[in-house]
């Protein structure tokens, strides 16, 4: 059985006072929710003040991003040790860092790498632009970001990652995959995908999650399908109802 994971990216919102002023509006409701594993995503200047804020309690905190090497003459970057202190997890690969700064499935696979060779848990994200929905290639091209990033991902390394479907279409936009949508991808594509590289006892082991305009009122049918085991959420993660969109999906 697949513990459920809702994870908030925060993007580039909230400042650090900001941050710690709603963890500490929300803490104390999301730490009373039983049976699904909870996390938020800040901006990198947040995250240790809030790391400070929710030691305690079950709510995880994560990174947006991260560098693959682990020092050196890059200029603006963060490398994996240096939120190892402070995150369990890290977003590696969204749509936004694929299309704003030329992040790849290269890219991400180096970061998949260097995450988990410092204990970081990956959130690794795939997802089709509405252009690719629409012309039938969704299949071959989110399998294909599932196949690169994972190269040279041992079975073991495989079962710890968590891997987040976000069609691009619908991030911020208000559209959403219905669930049985999302449950086709889920698992026709991203644990069918897992399942030929490393077989069926791996690929049930992975959590994947679904994301794009996830709401308090949409989450239940969503976790209601049998390969959804969480959601990435975006601007509902800022919000108090949050804590009801985390008591919907359990």
């Amino acid at each position: 059985m697949r513990t459920p994971f809702i994870a908030g990216n925060w993007k580039m919102n909230k400042t650090a006072d900001e941050a710690v002023a709603f963890v500490n509006q929300v803490k104390d409701a999301l730490n009373a929710i039983e049976g699904v594993d909870i996390a938020f995503c800040p901006p990198f200047m947040a995250i240790p003040a809030m790391a400070a804020a929710l030691k305690g309690t079950k709510v995880g905190v994560g990174a947006q991003n991260m560098y693959f090497e682990a020092s050196g003459a890059y200029t603006g970057e963060v490398a994996a040790n240096m939120l190892t202190p402070f995150c369990k997890y890290v977003i590696i690969g969204h749509s936004e860092r694929r299309q704003y700064f030329g992040e790849t499935d290269e890219t991400v696979n180096k970061k998949i790498n260097a995450a988990l060779a410092s204990g970081l848990i990956p959130i690794v994200c795939c997802g089709e632009s509405l252009q690719q929905n629409q012309a039938g290639v969704t299949h071959d091209f989110v399998s294909g970001q599932i196949r690169n990033g994972f190269a040279g991902i041992s079975a073991e390394e495989a079962a710890g990652i968590v891997v987040a479907y976000e069609p691009i279409w619908a991030i911020g936009t208000g559209l959403t995959a219905t669930a049985e949508q999302a449950q086709a991808i889920i698992g026709g594509t991203v644990r069918a995908t897992l399942t030929e590289l490393y077989g069926d006892e791996t690929a049930q082991q992975i959590r994947i999650q679904y994301g794009g305009s996830v709401k308090p009122s949409n989450v239940a049918e969503i976790m209601a399908q049998p390969d959804i085991d969480g959601a990435l959420v975006g601007g509902a993660s800022l919000k108090p109802d949050f804590v009801e969109l985390v008591k919907n999906s359990v």
